[in-house]
Order: C-alpha cells, then sequence, then structure tokens
C-alpha cells in the first residue's frame, strides 16, 4: 500500500472507531496534506515531534461534522493520474474536494483553479 493511502485510510479507520487522533509516521508529504485538510477542517489539528527516527504525527481529529471521512485514491503507484487546469473535477458537487500535488506545492482543487495550474491528481475527500 502506498503511503498516501495508508495516511487516509488510518484518519479514516480512527474516524470511524470515534478517537479523538491518531498516531502516523511523519513525511514531508504527509505534513503537506495534513496542511491542506487542516485548512479545509476535515481535521482539528496536527503535530509533529521528533523520534530520532523517521518522526511520528499526531493528528487530532474533529473538525466538520459534515464530512464522513471517505476518500477516493486516484493517482497511485502503479498508475499517476495528472490533470490540466481545465479538467480539475469537482468532488459530490462541491461537498468535496481533490488534493493535487502541482509544481507550487500541494493545493486544493480551488487554490489549483485560482493558481491556473495542474497537476497530479492525488486524492478526492468527502
Amino acid at each position: 500500500m502506498d503511503s498516501i493511502a495508508e495516511f487516509l485510510v488510518n484518519i479514516k479507520n480512527a474516524r470511524k472507531a470515534g478517537k479523538d487522533k491518531v498516531d502516523v509516521p511523519a513525511s514531508n508529504m504527509r505534513k503537506a496534506l495534513a496542511t491542506v485538510m487542516k485548512n479545509k477542517k476535515w481535521i482539528k489539528d496536527f503535530r509533529v515531534a521528533d523520534d530520532g527516527r523517521q518522526g511520528l504525527m499526531r493528528i487530532y481529529l474533529g473538525g466538520l461534522r459534515g464530512y464522513r471521512g471517505e476518500f477516493l485514491r486516484v493517482s497511485k503507484p502503479g498508475r499517476r493520474v495528472y490533470v490540466s487546469r481545465d479538467e480539475i473535477p469537482s468532488v459530490r458537487s462541491g461537498r468535496g474536494f481533490s488534493i493535487l500535488s502541482t509544481n507550487k506545492g500541494i493545493l486544493t482543487d480551488d487554490e489549483a483553479r485560482a493558481q491556473k495550474v495542474g497537476g497530479e491528481l492525488l486524492c478526492k475527500l468527502w
């Protein structure tokens, strides 16, 4: 399983189990994803602790009650999916959002449209 899918599954399972927080291994990609999810209020907050190795990220769940915590991993290690700025999809008629990896960093679909950039479509969350 790839690290992004594992990260999202850990958050989804902890949310469904009624947990307040979940610990996952830290990486720069996961930090960027957590920042985007925090800005969209999908999670409440996150902290990164240095343990002398990879690091540990503690994610505090909560956020908006309207989000069920579902996701769709679009671009996978075996099949990368790239979209231009005109092809960025809308998720659940605007009730969800997608996350893209662009040359300007990790952005949501709204931010990518505003900056007029495309990139790798990582996942859709709702």
